[in-house]
């Protein structure tokens, strides 16, 4: 865990200067956390079904999503907030219309993913 404060700047994580879309590794931070910003403007499109060896947090901040997470798919919405548990398969695709947002917490301090899809 980090013994002082530590900080990241916008270009240590984003895809572009205006856009919240992109990541940081918990390790960057010296943190057990990695937070993705997920941005998908077209609706239909989404992450293909993969698992973590760690909990995953999703909180949705703007639209919606249907996920499948393990047997169940859940619809989601901003303000919702929804786990993936660890080694449970899962997926989401922006319902529309409009742009999704979300803020998707990874409890590790690396992104460790593998792709089923």
């Amino acid at each position: 865990m980090a013994d002082t404060p530590r900080k990241l700047t916008r270009a240590d994580w984003a895809k572009s200067p205006d856009a919240w879309a992109g990541h940081f590794e918990g390790k960057s931070l010296g943190t057990d956390v990695t937070v993705l910003f997920v941005e998908i403007e077209e609706a239909g499109k989404g992450a293909r079904l993969h698992t973590h060896p760690y909990d995953e947090v999703f909180i949705v901040r703007e639209g919606r999503a249907r996920y499948t997470i393990g047997d169940q798919k859940i619809e989601a919405e901003a303000g919702d907030v929804l786990l993936a548990p660890a080694e449970v398969p899962h997926k989401f695709v922006n319902l529309g219309p409009g742009r999704l947002v979300s803020t998707d917490i990874h409890l590790s301090l690396e992104w460790i993913q593998t792709d089923l899809e």
